[in-house]
Parts: C-alpha cells; structure tokens; sequence
C-alpha cells in the first residue's frame, strides 16, 4: 500500500497543479474566441417589470435603457405563425385556457391589464400595450438588436422557422438560440448551427462537474453564453419548489457550486458570457457583478441602467 500511495500522490499532485494553471491559463490550450457580442443589460421577458411582458411596448422601453440583450420565448399558433409567448397555455396572460397553438395568430387574445411579476411577487406590470407580437416583426424593427431565443419544447417546425427567420434578416450571429433540453438544443443547433448557442441545464451541471473534478480546462466549449440564475434570490424573489425546505437546500448547495469567481474567470477567458438571471434589486445587481459577470438579466430594465450608469458612467462625448 505505501509503494502505491509513494507513486499516487505525486501524480495526484501533479494532475491538480496542471489543472490550476491550465484553469488560469485557457489560452495555452484553446484557441483565442472574442465574445460574440458585449452584454451588460439583458431585458428579461422584453422587459417584463416595467410594461407587459413581450410586447412591442415592453421591447421599446428596453431599448430607451440602451439594452444589450432581449430574452423572448417563442410559440408557434396553428397557422404557423412564430410568436413571441413565455406561456404555451394562454391562462395566465390572457384568461383564456387555450394553447398557442391551437389559435391562429388572428385569434390571439389580448394580454390581461396586468401580469404579476414572475421574479418580484407581489408586484404587477401594466402597460396600454396588450398584443401578443410576432418574432418576425421584432426582428423588423430592431435587426441588429441581439436577441435570446428560448425553445421550450422539441417542436421541429418552430425550430425551423427561427431558424430561417434569423437568416432572412441576416442575423444569425446574434440571436442565441436558448433552450432547457439537450434534446431540443440538438434540434436548434442542426437547425441553424450559425446562431451562438447558451448552455442548457444538464450542460450546465456537467460543466459545473468538470470544473470540480479539474477536467474543465481540457475539454472544448461549443456554447458562447451561461446563462445561470443567482442563487441568493432563492427565498426571496424565486421559489423552485414547493417545499421551504428544499428551497433553503437549493440555495445552499447552488450558491456553494456555482458562485466561484474562477470558474467565471475561465469561461469568460474561453469567450462565453457569463449572465446572472433573473435579478430586479439593486444588491443582486452588486452581487453578480462582484462576482464578475458579464452582465445581468432583469424585469427592470430602467433600474439596471440606473445602477450601471452610476457604476459605469459614460466617458463625457468630445467636442471636435
């Protein structure tokens, strides 16, 4: 047993020395891979604090606040129509127990006056804006806007129309596609593999494992954005499960994993973004960016820019 343990430890130390300098050093490794495109303000849901959420109205406030970054959810209605919806059944945005997809888009129903706040409870968006819009006329009106687009269900056809959508107005690298399954990533990817990709939840976890077990900086990273909630708003402003207890576990063992300034560090050394969601407080705001990330995905898209221009004041413009 000691001749063994004579030959394992050194090799172990060995393994964990490389793996440090390799975490601090990607380069040495990985090729250089600039961002796809800078993200400080991220509007969640269009935007979904300050107006209804998803609406043209939402969108337009957002980008008064000079956001970087829109995160919509598609649906597809029975006429083949791709709209921007978080909600397959139109219960809690409109009142109306039917699925998207079993209307066609002119039968879409109006947005209730007012949307309780996913991740502010308590807290109600109005807005005199109550269509539900096509992803097509988003596209229109902001086409250099860069825009996150999640997939919540391996539906082909909607995949596909995004898909041609983001190349028919010649944006495909900036619309990320985003999704919560492998499954239906896959699908995105062969789709339009020129659109950047963020990482799904068992991609997440797995990179997560890898950069614990020290095998991170030696695997290659396809993604270009981890889009990752905080964990100190478990119990406050999100509850992922029905149990207090689970919650206080959750907000344990998550901030314990995820919240390492080097793990950031590396995957931003390795050109993917890092992004905290879904944050509408000014000390979440702190949080995350004292923990180094890239940018911050909010209901409260005026609040952010308050905060990053107090933080981040623009240099004054020059008088030539």
């Amino acid at each position: 047993m000691v001749p063994v343990l004579y030959l394992l430890l050194p090799t172990l130390g060995c393994y964990v020395a490389l793996s440090i300098f390799f975490l601090r050093r990607p380069h040495l490794l990985h090729a250089a891979r600039a961002p796809a495109f800078p993200i400080r303000l991220a509007a969640h849901r269009g935007g979904s604090g300050e107006r209804l959420e998803n609406t043209m109205e939402a969108i337009e406030n957002s980008m008064a606040q000079r956001a970087d970054l829109l995160e919509l959810d598609c649906q597809l209605t029975r006429d083949g129509v791709v709209v921007v919806s978080h909600d397959k059944n139109l219960s809690r945005q409109s009142g109306l127990n039917k699925d998207v997809n079993s209307l066609d888009f002119k039968e879409l129903p109006l947005y209730k006056t007012e949307l309780e706040i996913y991740f502010s409870p308590g807290q109600f968006a109005h807005g005199s804006d109550r269509h539900m819009i096509r992803l097509e006329d988003v596209f229109q009106k902001f086409p250099r806007l860069p825009m996150s687009v999640e997939i919540k269900e391996k539906n082909e056809e909607l995949i596909h129309k995004v898909a041609n959508l983001a190349r028919s107005f010649d944006r495909s690298d900036i619309t990320i596609w985003a999704s919560e399954k492998n499954s239906v990533m896959k699908k995105c990817k062969a789709a339009n593999p020129d659109m950047p990709m963020a990482f799904t939840i068992l991609r997440s976890i797995w990179i997560l494992l890898l950069y614990y077990l020290g095998l991170l900086p030696f695997v290659s990273i396809p993604e270009k954005f981890f889009f990752c909630f905080l964990p100190t708003i478990i119990n406050r402003t999100y509850f992922p499960f029905s149990s207090g207890w689970m919650n206080r576990l959750s907000a344990a063992v998550t901030k314990w994993f995820i919240m390492r300034k080097s793990l950031i560090r590396h995957l931003q050394d390795r050109g993917i973004q890092v992004l905290f969601w879904c944050l509408n407080e000014e000390s979440d705001f702190e949080v995350a960016f004292n923990l180094g990330a890239n940018g911050v995905m909010t209901d409260f898209p005026t609040a952010l820019r308050h905060y990053l221009d107090k933080k981040e004041p623009r240099a004054p413009a020059s008088s030539v």
